[in-house]
């Protein structure tokens, strides 16, 4: 019995697994604690107390995005405290004549700086001086510090000084009295020598600090979300894909930002896996954003992620984010010019067609004077539902009835000011400029990575996707268009899919023609690593023996200052077989770059561990083929919008849909958590797993 819940920006989604049995909920969320509206779905669907509940989590992202985490601190090496500020010199906007980086998560007088030094060889040259420390623990607790980072100089090569640092802090606040006693048990303390034990010194610090800012927020959400629960056991989803217990996601908070989106990939690959589709393009549509991700045959994991614009050398799956949501907003600019997002009206207030009271509420658009706090929001919801994409009275399963005047004169306004003569015109143009917004999120995955869309199947989810995905499957020459049964909540649904997961990895720094014995060297390497990983494993209640390992090694030529990531299961027990790794190497840094130096000297960077605990992930039955006809599932016929001009398009009903039934274009679906539109041009057939598959004529 498990319960997988993704919290989004206007709704929480519910899958419940029974057996063999699937119950689907969604309730609004609750911006302000999200664990509101997890304990209100709980009670709604009855959770027995002996449920597992896996959650996808946007608490860290969202302290992140909003800047609104701990007050936190950062100790590091004499001479080395402005690093977050120096950063890097990449440039992401090249033609910027002032270029404005990200402010540091900690500022300047939070950062400190401790005597002690070791060196690039792993030799400890100056011993750290806990003398120096006092005086910055004082400050620590006089200005009220909630967290701090601990990213010393190669410590991933020698972690003692960090280690001293932690249990300096614990002997400090025991030392001088209860008060600083109570501070000291309350912060968290989070070591660059456990988070991420690796070279390059600001994607270090920058990661730890990450952790140290968004960890107490974290912890204290995740108790008390499991306190709520009543001792329900409590998993979080993690970024890369896999599930980690709840106690780990607090401490380790940094693994958890991209909690909910990769929970939509993992149940999309799924679902397209029994469908027996493997290349595939993921598209998740929510309120707030939209999240692409291109699977070639596998999970697209990365271990060089950002989240605001801050780095994260943290494994996460491979996922890029633009601000192209259904709560997103419709304005125009001084110039006349018509955008959408990524300002989103989100849960509170919602679209205008929502009917909710808008009371005070104001928005900002950057370099826009603010909205009047009584004009209602205008999204792209409302534009789906001028434009007959989306039906007052089939929204939700018929559980949340639209304002479909509300949203008409939303548009209309729109209208006016961007001079168009009717709502319709001006839902139109909303549509296409999201769209676009989306189009490029999928170009930037696909052909700017080499990869030809059309080769590709096209999975949308999210509240939103499906209503979008056949015009931009359109656009981008993408054949297939591949609908889940449950689309609206396939993130929820991927959370019972994932498998308990944690990753370790460690900088060894070596070229391969230095390595003698491979397999028993690097072995060597792994060792301490696989050694954590079943020590943490059997902690959270998993059997050392039923664990799975996986082995990669991060590679490049020497010289370059990227890798690539290289797995190594079959080869890395085994001596004397790097040949074959090596040539792994080359073969990936030609698909991915275009070219490969197969004479030049290839360095090994990194050892990684990947340690996974078996599931049993939910069984979606197939069922027999049923005849082509779809007019049992037929509730009628209304003019929608396509191509600027209203058609006739016919209203299907989900539930009545059976496998082998097909129905072409224009077309409408309606289910509880989403709505299919189908243009004309496109056929569709249910498969023997219940899922649309809808192909261009």
């Amino acid at each position: 019995m498990r319960l997988g819940v993704d919290t989004g920006g206007t709704f929480t989604d519910f899958v419940w697994l029974d057996g063999g049995t699937f119950r689907i909920h969604k309730q609004l969320s609750t911006p302000h604690d999200p664990s509101e509206a997890i304990l209100r779905g709980v009670a709604l669907l009855e959770l027995p107390a002996a449920a597992e509940v896996i959650h996808g989590s946007t608490v860290a992202t969202n302290a992140l995005l909003e800047r609104r985490g701990a007050r936190t601190a950062l100790i590091t090496t004499k001479g080395f405290g402005d690093v977050l500020a120096i950063g890097r010199q990449n440039r992401p906007d090249l033609y910027a004549l002032v270029p404005q980086k990200p402010e540091p998560l900690v500022p300047a007088k939070w950062r400190f700086e401790v005597d002690e030094r070791v060196t690039a060889q792993g030799e400890i040259l100056r011993p750290l001086n806990l003398g120096s420390l006092r005086p910055i623990l004082q400050t620590i607790a006089d200005d009220g510090i909630e967290s701090v980072a601990v990213c010393l100089l190669f410590s991933f090569l020698r972690p003692e000084h960090e280690e001293q640092i932690r249990d300096e802090i614990r002997d400090w606040g025991l030392e001088i009295g209860d008060g600083a006693q109570a501070l000291i048990s309350n912060l968290f303390v989070s070591l660059s020598s456990e988070i991420l034990p690796e070279y390059r010194e600001y994607e270090r610090t920058a990661t730890t600090v990450i952790n140290a800012y968004v960890a107490p927020l974290m912890s204290r959400y995740l108790q008390r979300l499991a306190r709520e629960l009543n001792g329900r056991h409590l998993s979080i989803m993690q970024s890369s894909g896999g599930v980690i217990s709840a106690a780990t996601a607090g401490t380790e908070a940094a693994r958890t930002v991209l909690s909910g989106p990769a929970g939509g990939v993992v149940g999309a690959r799924y679902v397209a896996e029994q469908a027996g589709f493997s290349q595939l393009i993921t598209f998740d549509m929510g309120g707030t954003s939209t999240d692409v991700a291109l699977c070639p045959g596998k999970l697209p994991t990365t271990s060089n992620g950002e989240i605001a614009g801050l780095p994260l050398r943290l494994p996460i799956i491979d996922i890029h984010t633009v601000g192209a949501g259904g709560g997103s907003l419709a304005y125009v600019d001084a110039g006349g010019a018509l955008h959408v997002g990524p300002q989103s009206a989100g849960a509170d207030p919602g679209p205008s067609c929502y009917g909710k009271e808008i009371g005070d509420w104001r928005l900002e658009i950057a370099r826009q004077p603010p909205i009047s706090n009584r004009q209602s929001p205008i999204t792209v919801t409302d534009a789906n539902l001028v434009l007959g994409r989306l039906d007052a009275a089939h929204f939700l399963g018929g559980t949340m009835r639209l304002d479909e005047g509300a949203a008409r004169a939303a548009l209309a306004e729109l209208a006016t000011q961007m001079g168009a003569d009717s709502p319709e015109t001006a839902a139109w143009g909303v549509i296409q400029v999201a769209n676009a917004n989306m189009e490029r999120a999928i170009r930037k995955i696909s052909v700017e990575r080499g990869y030809d869309p059309r080769l590709f199947t096209l999975l949308p989810f999210g509240g939103a996707g499906p209503l979008h995905a056949c015009e931009l499957a359109q656009n981008l020459q993408i054949p297939r268009v591949l609908i889940p049964t449950v689309p609206g909540v396939l993130s929820a649904l991927g959370m019972l899919v994932a498998v308990p997961t944690k990753d370790y990895s460690r900088t060894v720094m070596v070229a391969v023609g230095e390595i003698g014995d491979w397999g028993l060297e690097i072995g060597d390497w792994a060792a301490p690593l696989v050694e954590r990983a079943q020590s943490e494993m059997v902690a959270e209640g998993y059997d050392a023996a039923a664990l799975t390992l996986h082995y990669s090694l991060d590679m490049r030529y020497k010289g370059q200052s990227h890798e690539l990531t290289v797995l190594a299961d079959d080869q890395l027990p085994i001596a004397n077989r790097q040949l074959s790794i090596v040539n792994r190497f080359h073969a990936l840094h030609e698909a991915r770059f275009g070219y490969a130096r197969r004479e030049a000297e290839v360095e090994v960077v990194t050892v990684r561990v990947t340690a996974v605990a078996p599931v049993i992930p939910p069984v979606i039955p197939s069922q027999p083929l049923a005849g082509a006809d779809a007019s049992a599932a037929l509730l009628g016929e209304k003019p929608v919008w396509f191509a600027q001009q209203p058609l006739p398009a016919q209203l299907y009903d989900r539930d009545k849909l059976r496998p082998g039934n097909r129905f072409s274009g224009p077309a409408i679906v309606f289910q509880y958590d989403t709505t299919t539109v189908i243009p004309p041009e496109w056929n569709a057939v249910v498969d023997g797993y219940g899922n649309l598959v809808i192909s261009s004529r």
